[in-house]
Parts: C-alpha cells; sequence; structure tokens
C-alpha cells in the first residue's frame, strides 16, 4: 500500500447521516456491533460520561457533532429561539460533561468558531445556521481523519518488522475519528505487511484494552496478547517487549502527560527496563496554556464503577480516570508533522506555535 493513501478500517466510531449523531456503542464492545443514536442533550451527555464514545480525539468529534445536535433540538423545540447565546450556553453544558480531555473544549470551539461567523440576519433561518454548524463539524471530523493518518506515518517510522508493542488503554480509531493515534503505526504497518505483535494491557476497571483494543487488533488480523495491567512490569522485565505506544487526553506545555490511569507506572517500569515509551497524539492534545501536569484536571469516576455490586458495603473508592507521567520518562511525543523530545528545543518551539 503506498503511504500517500489514507487507509480505511471496516468500522467507523462516529458520523453523522440522515437521522443525525451516531456512535458505535462502546460500551456494548465486543459482545455487539450497536448504533447508539442520542435521545436530547441529557442523553447525549450521559453517553459521554458512560464512555458510549471515548477517547480524546473521538470526544473532540463527538463534541463537535453533539453541539449541532443539540441546536438541533432547540428548533424541534418550539418554545425556543436558536441564538449565538443559546449555543454558547449548549457548548458549555457539553463542555463540563468530561473535563480531562482537550480535545473536548477543542471541538467545542471549532464549532463555536463557525456559529460567530454567523450574520444577524443568518440567525433568522436556524435551518442554514445548521448547515453551517454541520459543515464546520465534519470538517473538524476528517481532520482527525487527516491528523491520524500522518500521526500513523511518523510512528511507522519507529516500528521495524517483527517488532512487539506494549500499549495501556485503547488509542486506536475507537477512540479518534481516524484511524487511531498509538495504534494508527500498528494499522498502517499490518496493512503494509509488517509482522507485528501486540500486548494490550487488560486496563482495569472498565476493560479498555481487553474489550476495545483487543477486539480492534482483531478486525485488522493483528496478533494481540490481552495482560493483567499488574503483569506489564515482569513482561518488560522478560525482554518481551521492545516498544510501548500510549495515546494521551492532555499534553502539557513541558511534555508532562495526562493518559489512561495506570500509565504512569508503565512508564516507570518501561524506564526501569530501558524499553522506549512513546506518546502519540494529535497536536490538539496539547495545551499550549497548561504549564505543567501537575495543573491538568482529573476526573474523578463513580465508585460503583470501581468496587461493582460485590463491594464491601462501606468501602470508599479512590478512582482517578487519568494519571499524569512526567516529560522526563516519555522517550518522544509523536505529533503529525515530527516525533519530539520533551525539554528539547524543538518542543519549545512546537508548543509556542500552538500557543500563538
Amino acid at each position: 500500500m503506498s503511504p500517500s493513501v489514507a487507509l480505511q478500517l471496516s468500522f467507523e466510531t462516529l458520523g453523522w447521516d440522515e437521522q443525525g449523531l451516531w456512535f458505535l456503542d462502546q460500551t456494548k464492545l465486543p459482545q455487539e456491533q450497536t448504533l447508539f443514536r442520542p435521545q436530547g442533550l441529557p442523553d447525549l451527555i450521559d453517553a459521554i460520561q458512560r464512555m458510549v464514545v471515548r477517547g480524546a480525539p473521538a470526544l473532540g468529534c463527538a463534541a463537535a457533532y453533539g453541539l449541532v445536535y443539540a441546536c438541533t433540538l432547540v428548533i424541534d423545540h418550539q418554545d425556543m429561539r436558536l441564538s449565538l447565546e443559546t449555543t454558547k450556553e449548549l457548548a458549555e453544558a457539553l463542555r463540563r460533561s468530561r473535563p480531562t480531555a482537550v480535545n473536548l473544549g477543542v471541538g467545542l470551539d471549532h464549532v463555536l468558531r463557525a456559529a460567530q461567523d454567523m450574520s444577524a440576519e443568518s440567525w433568522q433561518q436556524p435551518q442554514s445556521v445548521i448547515a453551517a454548524l454541520q459543515a464546520a463539524a465534519e470538517g473538524f471530523h476528517q481532520d482527525d481523519r487527516n491528523r491520524c493518518q500522518a500521526l500513523g506515518e511518523q510512528g511507522f517510522a519507529l516500528l521495524q518488522d517483527g517488532q512487539r508493542i506494549l500499549t495501556h488503554c485503547n488509542a486506536g480509531a475507537l477512540a479518534t475519528g481516524g484511524i487511531g493515534t498509538a495504534l494508527a503505526p500498528i494499522h498502517l504497518a499490518a496493512s503494509r505487511g509488517m509482522a507485528l505483535e501486540v500486548y494490550a494491557d487488560e486496563t482495569r476497571p472498565l476493560r479498555q484494552g481487553a474489550r476495545l483494543t483487543a477486539w480492534e487488533m482483531v478486525q485488522s488480523g493483528i496478533p494481540v496478547h490481552v495482560l493483567p495491567d499488574s503483569a506489564a512490569g515482569s513482561l518488560l522485565a522478560s525482554g518481551q517487549i521492545d516498544v510501548v505506544f500510549v495515546g494521551s487526553d492532555r499534553i502539557a506545555a513541558n511534555g508532562d502527560v495526562a493518559n489512561k490511569i495506570g500509565t504512569y507506572p508503565l512508564a516507570v517500569l518501561a524506564a526501569r527496563h530501558q524499553v522506549p515509551f512513546y506518546v502519540l497524539a494529535p497536536a490538539t492534545t496539547v495545551d499550549a496554556t497548561c504549564a505543567e501536569g501537575n495543573l491538568i484536571p482529573i476526573e474523578q469516576r463513580s465508585a460503583t464503577e470501581l468496587l461493582g455490586a460485590d463491594g464491601a458495603n462501606g468501602a470508599l473508592a479512590h478512582h482517578p480516570a487519568f494519571d499524569v507521567t512526567p516529560a522526563d520518562l516519555v522517550t518522544g511525543i509523536v505529533l503529525e508533522d515530527a516525533v519530539y523530545q520533551p525539554g528539547s528545543k524543538s518542543w519549545a518551539q512546537k508548543v509556542a506555535r500552538l500557543r500563538a
């Protein structure tokens, strides 16, 4: 396959059709491939929080489409009038749904800019407003597809035939609007005949690795082994892993990385055993206004989700959804245009460009 040809997988994570917004329901995978269509704004916010759709880039696309969907609900409600102020209020309701993934806000702001560009006369024609906002959301989605492809090409250059790759959570096509972030190079490598093996941390407690990454790899015919999170250390010590690829939900200006809980100890173990540790994410995940990782808001999930029905009555839960990996444990941050080393001059220049 030519590197210039965009890779198409056998499934998509989300989209907009004649019936409106839809997600591939990731809470039902791998047992069922079911489409979820929200029935109102509270249902959409609940779907985001329940992780029917998840992964930072996918949340950006979901929020962009979600704002369009929310605006259509206003039009359908005879007692309400669609306006720029109403659109901003809807965007803020969506923005609060999951605080750590910076892409969610990026997607909302992209569609809001299109709304702010509408003339006063345009707001008198609500269907014209919806068409413009939908075009903005679809453009944002296509941009994510392009970013995933470019990101995959950068990561592909780091791989060699026969390598064994350890990953955490799911940073594949299911987490984006395209072919993925951390898994994008693996999808490309497989499509080009390179033989690789993937080792996927189970990723407790919602098992995104066991349910989602494993399913995604099987769909693409890529050998995948699922392991308990606690087995990563002994696996790295055994010498059976050549490289670690993970995604990110937010990258601070200094190169600190917020990702699914369990990523930080994995980075510590990779450093202990001298295994390269790469973070792959689109530039939209870099929060150039956030100086360092301890300023990143960390979402706290419910006790019920962690303890389940068989948890000890009265037990409390410590259940952060993410942790922060310090920049000095990161071998390289792979973006669409290059591989950057945190703390380097090129990284500082990249952050400055994103901040401008």
